[in-house]
């Protein structure tokens, strides 16, 4: 009469153990994903799909890499058209608060150039958005513009400089040129709408080509 239940004592005993190794066996590393990052994305039209249908700029793209590559990455673009470096600064400290992001890239310097705006306000705007950003606990990727070559070799040489110094100084990343390809094309005009200022659809995947390599040495 005991002897069925001591096997029943003896299945549940088991069965417990058995339960309790499943709780606490390691989850297998194919199910575990990419959490709590989220990439700000700081720029101006070039990154605000200006001219664009919505969901074909380029920081849409990244998102759809992310979901292949990095699944459980966010993307947030506060890009504002006609943005500056100055706007930038000083709209970063809110964007920060609300959106703590573990990766910010700043896309901001072109309008500054083409405005003539001088190369110590866009140099040093740079510097306190790295900074802030690093600060809030942030990876820094700058993507870096060139001078429209009617200012002259000396002020396109000095702008250039001014991204990759505030790169080295603050130890961030650095894309040197943002529209290779696209800017620099032997036919530029086919990579441009008809303003000739910014890229069009078919230069998205271009720039999130150049985006996208160094970006991604950043995610974890």
């Amino acid at each position: 009469m005991h002897t069925p239940l001591l096997r029943r004592r003896h299945f549940n005993w088991t069965l417990l153990a058995l339960v309790c190794w499943g709780f606490a066996a390691p989850v297998p590393a194919s199910t575990v994903s990419v959490s709590n990052q989220r990439i700000l994305v700081v720029g101006d039209s070039l990154s605000a799909e200006y001219g664009l249908a919505r969901g074909t700029g380029w920081v849409a793209l990244l998102q759809k890499q992310l979901a292949q590559e990095k699944p459980g990455v966010e993307v947030v673009n506060a890009s504002i058209s006609g943005d500056t470096t100055s706007g930038g600064r000083s709209r970063l400290p809110a964007l920060l608060k609300k959106h703590q992001p573990s990766h910010v890239v700043i896309e901001l310097g072109g309008n500054d150039a083409l405005r003539g705006l001088p190369m110590a306000l866009t140099q040093g705007n740079l510097l306190a958005m790295t900074q802030q950003s690093q600060a809030a606990g942030a990876k820094v990727l700058l993507l870096g513009m060139q001078m429209p070559p009617n200012y002259g070799p000396d002020m396109a040489r000095q702008f250039e400089a001014a991204y990759v110094q505030v790169a080295q100084s603050q130890k961030a990343a650095l894309v040197p040129f943002f529209l290779k390809g696209v800017g620099d094309d032997s036919e530029p005009l086919k990579w441009f709408q008809p303003d000739r200022i910014h890229p069009n659809e078919a230069a998205q995947p271009r720039l999130l080509a150049n985006v996208w390599p160094v970006l991604k040495k950043q995610l974890p």
